[in-house]
């Protein structure tokens, strides 16, 4: 049985288009530099060949785990969602209990999160620590920086 991923309908949207770039943009262009490279002669001291024979392998290789991750992928509607419990998909807005700043987190799927994006993987400590916890509550996170402690002010689902 293999294991699902859970991720928001963007978030396989966006690993969607990044292989179809993968597949239709970076492969033909890593297969016209190899030919290029080809055509210097002497491989085995051609530079730009070995390069762009390493670039190809990169490539594959994503190609191959986006597709895995797409084949494995539980699409979960947040639009669907609701309550006042956090889960999976729930945007949740934090106030650091030291500094009283304001931060707001979508709890998603290991593919998509992105902390600049302001998007937290569920296997994250903060996402493990919000997880079953609703408006009002206090939780404390081990950071590397060490222990921090939030309340939760807003749990929405968008």
């Amino acid at each position: 049985m293999v294991d699902k991923i859970p991720m928001t309908a963007a978030g396989y949207t966006a690993l969607e288009a990044e292989l179809k770039h993968c597949q239709s943009v970076e492969r033909p262009r890593i297969i016209q530099q190899i030919t290029e490279a080809r055509s210097h002669g002497d491989l085995s001291e051609n530079a730009e060949y070995h390069a762009a024979k390493e670039q190809q392998s990169l490539n594959e290789g994503r190609i191959d785990e986006l597709q895995d991750k797409l084949a494995r992928a539980d699409i979960i509607d947040v639009s669907k969602l609701s309550g006042d419990i956090i889960t999976f998909g729930a945007t949740v807005t934090l106030i650091d209990e030291d500094t009283e700043e304001k931060k707001v987190w979508q709890i998603v799927g290991e593919p998509e999160a992105n902390a600049k994006a302001g998007k937290i993987s569920i296997t994250s400590p903060l996402a493990r620590a919000l997880i079953g916890k609703a408006k009002g509550a206090t939780i404390e996170v081990n950071a590397p920086g060490g222990a921090k402690g939030y309340e939760i002010k807003k749990v929405e689902w968008r």
